[in-house]
């Protein structure tokens, strides 16, 4: 090795070791340690099996709903954990979004992104609340937006919250879910924060057309991403 080649690896492993290589939005910290090489992504869309469908029926779908259960679709799909595990995490959304949502998570986990588990909300009995304190990212749930009578996005599939903890629901002084409030200071880059220029907002936008709800005027859902913004 030449005297310049030892010296430019000395100055890069002394940046690193001061820890002043840039952190990336929406993505771990550059100096948080060696990363391993990723293992390959697996991805897939199905159809919602019949077991699937009878948990479902009762619990975060039911007679009623603005959608049947043939409208919907099973993903199945990669993630890292907060560990930077590579883990496997399923999801149900509309059948028009799930081939581009598959997309949006492959692009995600090539980003290195953290999702801390993606589990159905029917493990949490189709409770919104008791979804995001697990810190739960979910996409379908049949269900209205919050003290109103009208249909939220997530009951069409047209939606998904992701890392509920580090990204909450924001008004004022309510933070939801209450274990967000630390991450309510959106000033402070932390893993499994989103951002609206960071790399999952930008894929949702890019391959689907779907909006970030962190960057609505005054109460902001920074977990939130859907088909209209709302």
């Amino acid at each position: 090795m030449t005297a310049a080649a030892m010296a430019a690896l000395a100055t890069v492993a002394a940046a690193l070791a001061a820890g002043t290589a840039p952190a990336t939005p929406d993505a771990p910290s550059a100096h948080a340690g060696a990363e391993r090489p990723l293992r390959e992504f697996r991805g897939s869309v199905e159809r919602l099996p019949a077991k699937l469908r009878h948990r479902m029926t009762g619990n975060s779908w039911h007679r009623g709903c603005p959608v049947g259960l043939g409208d919907l679709r099973l993903l199945k799909v990669t993630h890292l954990d907060f560990h930077g595990d590579a883990t496997q995490g399923r999801l149900v959304v509309n059948e028009d979004d799930a081939k581009g949502m598959l997309r949006v998570l492959r692009r995600a986990y090539a980003k290195r992104f953290p999702i801390r588990r993606m589990e159905l909300i029917d493990r949490y009995g189709a409770d919104d609340h008791r979804s995001m304190r697990h810190d739960n990212t979910s996409a379908f749930n049949c269900r209205f937006v919050n003290g109103t009578s009208r249909w939220s996005l997530h009951a069409y599939g047209r939606a998904i919250d992701i890392n509920p903890r580090e990204n909450p629901y924001v008004d004022g002084d309510y933070v939801s879910p209450p274990e967000g409030r630390p991450f309510a200071d959106r000033s402070d880059h932390r893993k499994g924060m989103l951002y609206g220029h960071g790399s999952v907002a930008r894929a949702m936008k890019r391959i689907i057309g779907w909006r970030w709800a962190g960057s609505w005027s005054g109460a902001r859902d920074y977990q939130h991403f859907s088909s209209t913004g709302h």
